[in-house]
């Protein structure tokens, strides 16, 4: 499995690993959506820290679930974001809408 999720007091921490591709993106958006609604945590802390390669659809997932928790009155904090990552995260904007 690419995503194993954490409920705590209110946060949710999804802990992201491997490769996120458009196949793997579509496998932890469906286990992160699915705990957004069972624990509508006030936040949602996407951790990068055991991710390898991310290429768009990573920002994708990024976005929805942004977008997702907006909807919900949520924020969303990125954290341990790998070196080599970065560069695509700030690119796309993220930075702007939310904690990294």
């Amino acid at each position: 499995m690419n995503v194993k999720t954490v409920y705590d007091s209110g946060t949710l921490t999804a802990l992201l690993s491997g490769d996120i591709d458009h196949h793997s993106a579509r496998k932890m958006r469906r286990i992160i959506d699915g705990d957004i609604e069972i624990c509508r945590p006030e936040k949602l802390i996407l951790d990068f820290r055991r991710v390898q390669f991310m290429d768009s659809s990573g920002i994708g997932l990024i976005m929805g679930r942004y977008r997702l928790m907006s909807l919900c009155g949520g924020s969303v904090d990125i954290v341990n974001i790998p070196q080599p990552l970065e560069r695509i995260v700030k690119l796309s904007g993220i930075t702007t809408l939310m904690k990294v």
